[in-house]
C-alpha cells in the first residue's frame, strides 16, 4: 500500500509527470498558500517547484498582475498567495483580529482608511512614524484583514489599502474554522494521498486538536477513512484497489517552502541534526533531496543571498555512490550550476 500511496502522491504533485496550465491551475489551489523559492526567492510570484511544463514563475508573476494571485499573511503570519475566490476560506482559517489596536496601529489605520492607498513611505512622511514602527503595525493590521498590501509586481514600493476597498464582497466570516479546514484538508488529501494530523499541523501552522477535530468529521462524514494512524479520502481507497503504481525515478533538491518538505519537516528536520551533528563545517539544509519519490538526503551549507555555501550532500540511500551523478545534476540544476564541496563527506 505504501508504494502505491507514494507514487499516486507523486502523479497528483505532478512529479511524475509535468502539468498544464489548466493542471496546474488546480495543482496551485488544492495546495494554498503559494509561496516563494525558500531564501533566495525574495520579492518573486510563488512557485511549485518541478511540477510545471512551462515557467510558473513567469505564469505566476502574469497572475499577480491581473491579481488573479493576492497576497496576505496566512500560517503564523507568513507571507503567501492565495486565489481571490478563496479568501473566505483562509480568513476564516487565519484572520487574527485586532480588538485592542495600541496607538501606531491606530494612527496607520485611521490614516489608510482616511485616504488611502499610501506607501510606507509616504505613511513615513505624513506621520512621522519610523519605519520601524509602521511595518509592523501594517503586518499585525494585515493579519486582521483589515488593509491589504497590493503586490501585483515585483516593486517594493506598494500600496496599502482598507481591506474592504479592494474586496468590498468579501464575506469575511462566511465559514467557520472548521468548516473551512474541512475544505483545505479534502484538497490537501488529494494530493498528498495519505497524511496524519502532524503533518497537516506541519504545513497549515494550525493546532493539532483543530485538524483532529475536523478530521473526525469528515470520517464521520465518510468523506475520510483512517488508515495507517492517518487519514485517506474515502474515494481513494477503491482507486488504490486497482491502482498499480508507477516505476519512480527521478531525483528532486527540494527547497524549504515547498509543500512536501513542509508536510515531512519535523521528521527531516530531527533526520538531518543526527546525520550532521558531527560536521564541524555549517551543516544548515539548504535542500532536501526527493528520490524517487522519497526524502533521502539533503545538501547542507550556509544560507547567503546569491549562490549558498555548499558544503556537503548527504544521503540515506544504501546505493548513494551508484546515483551520485544523478544527485549532484539534481542539486547544481537548482545552484546557480555550482558543486558542492563534498559528496558524503568526501572532497569532489
Amino acid at each position: 500500500m505504501k508504494d502505491k500511496i507514494r507514487s499516486l502522491r507523486m502523479e497528483r504533485q505532478f512529479l511524475y509527470s509535468r502539468a498544464s496550465e489548466e493542471e496546474y491551475i488546480q495543482l496551485y489551489r488544492d495546495l494554498q498558500p503559494g509561496q516563494n523559492v525558500y531564501w533566495n526567492g525574495f520579492g518573486q510570484p510563488p512557485s511549485i517547484s518541478f511540477r510545471a511544463s512551462f515557467d510558473d514563475i513567469e505564469f505566476n508573476r502574469y497572475r499577480q498582475r491581473e491579481r488573479q494571485l493576492i497576497k496576505g499573511r496566512f500560517a503564523s503570519g507568513n507571507l503567501g498567495w492565495i486565489i481571490p475566490e478563496d479568501i473566505e476560506l483562509f480568513s476564516a482559517l487565519y484572520r487574527k483580529p485586532l480588538l485592542s489596536p495600541n496607538p501606531i496601529q491606530t494612527i496607520v489605520l485611521d490614516f489608510i482608511e482616511r485616504s488611502g492607498p499610501y506607501t510606507i513611505q509616504q505613511i513615513k512622511e505624513e506621520t512621522g512614524l519610523l519605519v520601524k514602527e509602521i511595518t509592523p503595525a501594517l503586518h499585525r493590521l494585515q493579519e486582521a484583514f483589515l488593509i491589504y498590501e497590493d503586490q501585483y509586481d515585483g516593486e517594493w514600493n506598494r500600496g496599502w489599502y482598507r481591506f474592504e476597498e479592494m474586496f468590498p464582497d468579501a464575506e469575511l466570516e462566511k465559514y467557520t474554522k472548521k468548516e473551512a479546514l474541512k475544505i483545505i484538508l479534502q484538497r490537501y488529501a488529494y494530493r498528498m494521498v495519505w497524511f496524519d494530523c502532524g503533518m497537516a499541523k506541519s504545513v497549515y501552522k494550525i493546532p493539532e486538536k483543530d485538524i483532529k477535530a475536523a478530521t473526525t468529521e469528515l470520517v464521520g462524514e465518510n468523506v475520510f477513512a483512517e488508515l495507517d494512524n492517518g487519514y485517506i479520502l474515502r474515494s481513494d481507497l477503491d482507486i488504490l484497489d486497482s491502482y498499480s503504481p508507477k516505476a519512480l525515478n527521478f531525483i528532486y533538491a527540494i527547497h524549504r517552502n515547498d509543500v512536501l518538505y513542509k508536510s515531512f519537516e519535523p521528521v527531516l528536520k530531527e533526520q538531518m541534526k543526527k546525520l550532521t551533528e558531527d560536521f564541524e563545517y555549517d551543516h544548515e539544509p539548504l535542500q532536501y533531496l526527493l528520490i524517487d519519490g522519497e526524502f533521502a538526503g539533503a545538501v547542507v551549507g550556509h544560507f547567503r543571498n546569491g549562490p549558498y555555501d555548499l558544503n556537503d550532500v548527504v544521503c540515506t540511500l544504501p546505493n548513494a555512490k551508484e546515483r551520485k551523478d544523478e544527485i549532484l545534476n539534481a542539486v547544481r540544476s537548482v545552484n546557480f550550476g555550482c558543486l558542492p564541496e563534498r559528496f558524503m563527506g568526501k572532497k569532489i
